[in-house]
């Protein structure tokens, strides 16, 4: 089975290099950005099978990172596990978009993996 490829989108380096050591161990390509810019071409660039982002970035709103990527018919079929220290699963939506799945910071690694794992089998 080919590698799946994961995108971490979290302005935070400690967690995005933790996210990114666990991610490797279990034997997945991943990519990491610390900021929204320039976001819907690397997800087209990358093809990432799962996308973890932070709400909080330093230039843009995670929401509206996740309402742009579900807006652009290349991109909308990804499915993006959004993680905040500031929102939780009942109050993150903007405009009614919801991502695939929700993870409140801080998080289990083991979850984690869970949830990754059961949004590559969507």
């Amino acid at each position: 089975m080919a590698k799946k490829n994961i995108l971490v989108v979290e302005d935070n380096h400690a967690i995005l290099d933790v996210i990114t050591l666990i991610l490797e161990s279990e034997a997945f390509n991943v990519a990491g950005l610390n900021k929204g810019a320039d976001f819907i071409d690397h997800v087209i660039a990358f093809k990432p099978d799962v996308i973890i982002m932070d709400i909080m970035l330093p230039d843009i709103d995670g929401r509206v990172l996740l309402k742009e990527l579900k807006a652009t018919g290349t991109t909308k079929h990804v499915p993006v596990l959004m993680i905040s220290a500031r929102y939780n699963s009942t109050n993150y939506a903007l405009d009614g978009i919801l991502a695939d799945d929700f993870m409140a910071k801080p998080f289990n690694i083991d979850e984690l993996m869970d949830k990754i794992y059961a949004l590559i089998k969507k």
